[in-house]
């Protein structure tokens, strides 16, 4: 993760004395709660129209999962790259290619 954004989300949460809230359990229900504004962009419609309330909201997502990151002293790289590895065994091409099943589910 580029060490610039990191320190400018930290900077920023510092000159607002506002790291006395970011509690693990405050961060995971603010990246709930800005994931949940996300979707309501596409309650009515599959395609949202409005690709400025888009980045907003990703971008709230992407700060909060950086600083609860950051919180637990976890490399964002290194967690992303064990994900996919995981998922490379969970879900192996020849069962997951084309469907939506979850790993849970193959035979």
């Amino acid at each position: 993760m580029n060490k610039e954004i990191i320190e400018n989300i930290k900077a920023f949460v510092k000159e607002r004395d506002w790291e006395q809230f970011h509690t693990s359990e405050n961060l995971a229900k603010s990246i709930s709660i800005e994931a949940n504004e996300l979707l309501e962009l596409f309650q009515w419609s599959s395609d949202a129209k409005n690709v400025d309330r888009i980045k907003d909201e990703l971008a709230d997502i992407f700060i909060y999962s950086i600083l609860l990151a950051n919180k637990h002293g976890l490399n964002i790289e290194q967690i992303i790259l064990e994900k996919i590895e995981l998922n490379k065994k969970r879900y192996p091409k020849d069962k997951a290619k084309g469907n939506a099943k979850k790993y849970t589910e193959f035979e």
